[in-house]
C-alpha cells in the first residue's frame, strides 16, 4: 500500500519537510479583499485536501488549521507562508537557474507578473483585471520555479490552471511549457460553478497574460486604448487623419482593475482625459507613475480644468476620487458635454469587487463585499442600472459612447437593463451601443492584422530596450497605412512616454507580415550580440487568439462569434509550429464562459532554429485570426488575404468567401416565409 513517506522518496521536484516561517505583510500593498465562499461541507474538506497535496505529511499538523484559516478569512487558500521573503521582481535573465534560456526566460516573466509594481493584489498572485492570477498559491508557484530550474531542451512542463502536472520527454522544437486554465466542461462553464472550483484549488483564471506569464504591466493596455480613442475621434468627431484628440475630452473609470490606461493613452493622443476611480491608493500609484497628472475630489474644480486644458489644447490627465456615477450625473444635471466615455473597471468581475456601486466608499465596498453578499450584489445592479441610463442620456445629447470590452455592457444586461440588448431578449445580437471592437479596434485593426505584439529585453538593460525600440522604428513605413503611422509614432515616442513598469518591455501594434519582420530582426541582433536575449508575445485581445462575442469577435456578424474554434486552433497551431511556451485560457478580459484565448511566449536566443520556427508561427498567429474575419465575410479581412495569397502562393492558401447580395438575401427569405 502506497504511503506518504514513499510520495516523498518517489520525487525529486518536491517542496522541503522545513516550515516555513509565517510572513509578514508590507504595509500600502494592495490586497485582494475577501472572495465569495458558497463551498458546501464535503467541498471545504476537499478544499482543505488539496491544498495539503503540495505539503509533506508531517506539516500537515501545522498547516491544516492555517490553510482553513485562509479558506474562511479569505475565500482561498493562497499558502502565504510559502511565498518567498521580500519583494519579487523580474530579475536579469542571467540571475536565473536553468538548464535552458527558455526556462531562464519563463522565471523573469513570473516574477515581473508578481512585482508590487505591476501586480494588483501580489500577495495572493493577481496580476490585474481584479482576479487575473499567476497561479493558484504559494505552493504552485515554489515547485514551478523549481522544475524550471531543471527543465531542459528535450523535456516540456504542463501546467494546469497553476498546478505543474510534470514533465515529459518531448522533442528540442517542441514547446518548452503548455499552460491551461480553467478550462471547465460546457455544463459547467459559468460564474457559479467556477468560484466553487477555485475555491477548492481547481481553477485558475489567468486572464491570459497573468496566467500565461505574458503580462508586461499596463503599458500593453494603453497601446490599445491609444488606439480606440484616437481612432474613436477620427470616426466620430471629425478628426483629419494626421489628426489627434488636442481639444476634445475623453471621460472614463477604473485606474487599478484593468491597469489604468486611459489617462496615459489620452495625454499621448494629446487630449485631455477625465478617469474616476473610488480607490484612492490606485489614484496614488498614477500620480507616482505620471500617468495622472492631477486628482479632484470636486466635481465642478475637475471639469472646470479639464475645460480650460481642451481649450487651450494643452495634454492632461485627470483623476476624479469619487464614482464614475456620480461624475456623469454631475454631467448630465450641469448640462456638460462629453466627446468620448467609456469605462475600463473591471466588469467582468462586477461582483467580486470590480465594480463600486454608487453611494459607497471604497472601504465600505471591500466590507459589504465581505458581510453581505446578497446586499452587495443588488447595490451593484441598482447602481449598474443607473450608469446605463445615465450613458443613454449623454448619447441622446452627442457623447460617443464605446463599451471598452470589460464586459461592462454584459453587466448591465446581467443587472436587469434588457433593453440594453439590440432584440431587447438577449445578447445574441449584440447591444445597443457598440463595442470598441465593433466600430474602432475591429474594422481598423483586428481585420489587417493589427494586434498587440510584445516583448521583453530579458537581459533587463535599457540599452536593450533603446535598441529594440529603434530597430522596431525602422521596420515600419509610416506612409503604408495610418494603422503603420500611429504605431510608429507610438514606438518613436514610447521612451519619452515614460510606459515602462516593471521589467524592460514594449509593445508595438502590428500586423503579421510586420509582427514576422521585427521579429527576425530581434533575433539577428540576439546572434550578433548587439542585445540579449528577447522574449516575445502578445495580449489576448488580438486578431487571431481570442473567441470572445462580447470583445474580440464582435465583429463577426456570421453566427461564429459564439465559438471557440479559433482560438483552439490557433493554440495548437503555435504548439505544433514550435513556439517556446503556449497557453489556452478560459474567460480572459471579459469573466469565466465568456470566452477562450490562446497566446504564446517566443524565446529568441539567436538561433537559425528560432528563425524557422518564427517564418511560420508568426503568420500563423495572426492570420488564423484574419481569415476567419474574411470568411465571417469582414471586407478589410478580404482584402488582406488576398494580399496574402499572392504574396505567399504556394507555400499558404486561405479560403476566401463570395459574399451573396443581402438584398437577394432578404427578397429570397420574405419570398419564402
Amino acid at each position: 500500500m502506497v504511503n506518504n513517506d514513499m510520495v516523498y522518496e518517489g520525487m525529486e521536484i518536491k517542496l522541503p519537510k522545513t516550515l516555513p516561517r509565517a510572513k509578514e505583510f508590507a504595509p500600502g500593498i494592495r490586497r485582494a479583499p475577501k472572495r465569495e465562499l458558497t463551498l458546501s461541507g464535503h467541498e471545504m474538506k476537499l478544499a482543505l485536501r488539496n491544498a495539503l497535496r503540495y505539503i509533506p505529511e508531517e506539516l500537515h499538523e501545522t498547516l491544516a488549521p492555517e490553510f482553513m484559516d485562509e479558506l474562511l478569512t479569505y475565500g482561498r487558500i493562497y499558502g502565504y507562508r510559502f511565498r518567498p521573503e521580500g519583494e519579487i521582481k523580474g530579475r536579469p535573465i542571467d540571475e536565473y537557474k536553468g538548464k535552458c534560456i527558455e526556462a531562464k526566460a519563463f522565471q523573469v516573466m513570473i516574477d515581473n507578473n508578481l512585482d508590487f509594481d505591476v501586480a494588483l493584489y501580489p500577495y495572493e498572485l493577481v496580476t490585474y483585471g481584479e482576479t487575473g492570477q499567476v497561479f493558484q498559491n504559494w505552493m504552485q508557484y515554489r515547485l514551478v520555479k523549481q522544475y524550471l530550474e531543471i527543465l531542459d531542451d528535450s523535456q516540456t512542463l504542463v501546467i494546469m490552471s497553476g498546478h505543474p502536472l510534470g514533465l515529459f520527454k518531448s522533442a528540442k522544437q517542441s514547446p518548452r511549457v503548455v499552460i491551461t486554465n480553467s478550462l471547465m466542461i460546457g455544463m459547467f462553464d459559468n460564474q457559479e460553478q467556477w468560484i466553487k472550483a477555485q475555491a477548492m484549488g481547481v481553477a485558475n483564471y489567468g486572464q491570459m497574460t497573468a496566467g500565461g506569464w505574458m503580462y508586461i504591466g499596463p503599458q500593453g493596455i494603453v497601446h490599445g486604448t491609444y488606439n480606440s480613442i484616437l481612432n474613436a475621434g477620427r470616426l466620430k468627431l471629425g478628426i483629419e487623419e494626421e489628426g489627434d484628440l488636442r481639444g476634445h475630452i475623453f471621460v472614463s473609470s477604473g485606474l487599478g482593475g484593468m491597469s489604468g490606461a486611459q489617462g496615459k493613452a489620452t495625454k499621448i493622443a494629446n487630449g485631455v482625459g477625465i478617469i474616476a476611480e473610488v480607490d484612492y491608493s490606485r489614484i496614488r500609484t498614477r500620480l507616482d507613475q505620471g500617468w495622472i497628472d492631477e486628482s479632484y475630489e470636486r466635481l465642478d474644480q475637475l471639469f472646470d480644468r479639464a475645460h480650460s486644458a481642451a481649450k487651450s489644447g494643452e495634454a492632461l490627465a485627470l483623476a476624479y476620487h469619487g464614482n464614475i456615477v456620480d461624475l456623469l450625473e454631475y454631467a448630465v444635471n450641469e448640462n456638460i458635454h462629453i466627446d468620448l466615455l467609456s469605462d475600463q473597471t473591471s466588469c467582468h468581475a462586477p461582483y467580486d469587487g470590480g465594480y463600486c456601486p454608487q453611494g459607497m466608499s471604497f472601504e465600505e465596498r471591500t466590507r459589504k463585499l465581505s458581510e453581505n453578499k446578497n446586499d452587495f450584489v443588488a447595490l451593484v445592479n441598482q447602481s449598474l442600472i443607473k450608469h446605463y441610463h445615465l450613458i443613454k442620456e449623454l448619447v441622446h445629447r452627442g457623447t460617443y459612447f464605446f463599451d471598452y470590452g470589460n464586459s461592462f455592457m454584459k453587466a448591465v444586461f446581467d443587472a436587469g437593463a434588457k433593453d440594453i440588448s439590440r432584440n431587447g431578449v438577449d445578447e445574441t445580437e449584440g447591444f445597443i451601443f457598440p463595442s470598441y471592437v465593433e466600430d474602432i479596434m475591429g474594422p481598423m485593426l483586428f481585420d489587417y492584422g493589427y494586434g498587440p505584439f510584445r516583448w521583453v529585453c530579458l537581459s533587463g538593460k535599457q540599452e536593450d530596450l533603446d535598441k529594440t525600440d529603434n530597430a522596431a522604428m525602422k521596420c515600419i513605413d509610416p506612409t503604408r497605412r495610418g494603422q503603420d503611422r500611429d504605431n510608429y509614432i507610438w514606438i518613436r515616442d514610447a521612451k519619452k512616454n515614460n510606459l515602462v513598469v516593471g521589467t524592460k518591455a514594449r509593445i508595438l501594434y502590428q500586423d503579421a507580415l510586420g509582427r514576422l519582420k521585427i521579429a527576425l530582426k530581434f533575433n539577428d541582433m540576439v546572434r550578433n550580440g548587439e542585445i540579449g536575449p528577447v522574449m516575445l508575445g502578445r495580449d489576448h485581445h488580438d486578431t487571431g487568439g481570442t473567441d470572445s462575442p462580447f470583445r474580440e469577435t464582435s465583429n463577426i456578424k456570421d453566427g461564429s462569434n459564439v465559438m471557440a474554434d479559433m482560438a483552439t486552433q490557433c493554440f495548437a497551431g503555435n504548439a505544433a509550429r514550435g513556439m517556446s511556451l503556449i497557453a489556452l485560457h478560459n474567460g480572459g478580459g471579459v469573466g469565466i464562459g465568456k470566452s477562450i484565448n490562446g497566446g504564446f511566449g517566443m524565446v529568441l536566443d539567436g538561433s537559425e532554429r528560432v528563425d524557422e520556427i518564427l517564418k511560420t508561427a508568426m503568420p500563423w498567429d495572426v492570420m488564423v485570426g484574419v481569415a476567419r474575419r474574411a470568411w465571417a465575410t469582414n471586407e478589410n479581412s478580404i482584402e488582406t488575404v488576398l494580399e496574402y495569397n499572392k504574396q505567399f502562393k504556394g507555400k499558404d492558401h486561405l479560403t476566401i468567401p463570395f459574399v451573396p447580395d443581402q438584398e437577394l438575401i432578404e427578397r429570397t427569405i420574405n419570398e419564402k416565409i
